[in-house]
């Protein structure tokens, strides 16, 4: 399943926010090396170069297609690198001070398990930061589940959209988090996102949600049930004198382990 990064970074200040009200919360005045774990085109995980110029920037991503955008921004800033890894094989080492990871973990299965091993490694004093969507039971997945399941589409797509567990909410984070030995503070935020254009939510969700279902599908196929999710989201929202309002709750934690 490939990514297209052209279409990922369509709605770029829109899907920056969280990112940065994230990272707001990690307080860490000096860090040595800082890893971006799903860092995907890059342009985020450069911020972080910005602000931590002494320190080594690390951003790992799966996807190839990702990494080739990333490297434009390592020409003015010798402390960024890229390379390419599975986040899920993925473990800290005693240099890592901040782990930064947004919009990422619900591609991993098993990522909560995943997180209580990264924690445990992690030095004290370290730090780690977690974004994922919240968004699964809006009418925007819950209207693609649906016709997922629906009789024409389920002998196609069955079992290629997870939602049961996919991510967990701001208490189970919270609890891992001080599990693990962390000071830790969860919550979430709902943005309410004025899109413009014709049915810009289906454009959002070709950049992130939909890509399942279009890689499953042979192309001709990929467009009907494009075209009756389309019409479908249209009703779920509609376009208001102003644009589309796109509500896009997002869950958020950060934890820095106890010295």
């Amino acid at each position: 399943m490939k990514w297209d990064p052209a279409k990922y970074v369509q709605f770029g200040d829109y899907r920056d926010r969280p990112y940065f009200d994230l990272t707001a919360r990690v307080h860490a005045d000096a860090p040595r090396h800082v890893v971006d774990l799903g860092c995907g085109p890059g342009n985020l995980t450069a911020a972080l170069a910005e602000r931590w110029p002494g320190a080594k920037i690390t951003g790992l991503d799966s996807s190839a297609e990702m990494l080739a955008r990333s490297v434009v921004h390592t020409d003015r800033r010798p402390n960024l690198a890229f390379g390419r890894a599975d986040i899920a094989h993925w473990m800290p080492s005693e240099e890592t001070d901040v782990v930064v990871t947004n919009a990422a973990l619900q591609w991993v299965p098993g990522h909560r398990e995943m997180l209580k091993r990264w924690l445990a490694a992690l030095k004290p004093g370290a730090w780690f930061a977690l974004q994922v969507p919240g968004n699964f039971n809006a009418p925007s997945h819950t209207l693609m589940r649906g016709l997922a399941e629906s009789g024409a589409w389920a002998g196609r797509l069955a079992g290629v959209l997870r939602h049961d567990d996919v991510v967990g909410g701001p208490e189970d984070y919270l609890g891992i988090m001080l599990d693990a030995g962390c000071d830790a503070d969860a919550w979430e935020s709902t943005y309410y996102q004025l899109l413009p254009g014709t049915n810009p939510v289906l454009d959002w969700v070709r950049g992130t949600g939909l890509r399942p279902v279009l890689a499953a599908l042979s192309a001709e196929d990929a467009r009907d049930f494009e075209a009756e999710y389309s019409a479908r989201l249209a009703e779920a929202y509609p376009a208001g004198p102003h644009g589309t309002v796109f509500p896009f709750r997002r869950i958020f934690a950060v934890a820095r382990k106890r010295e």
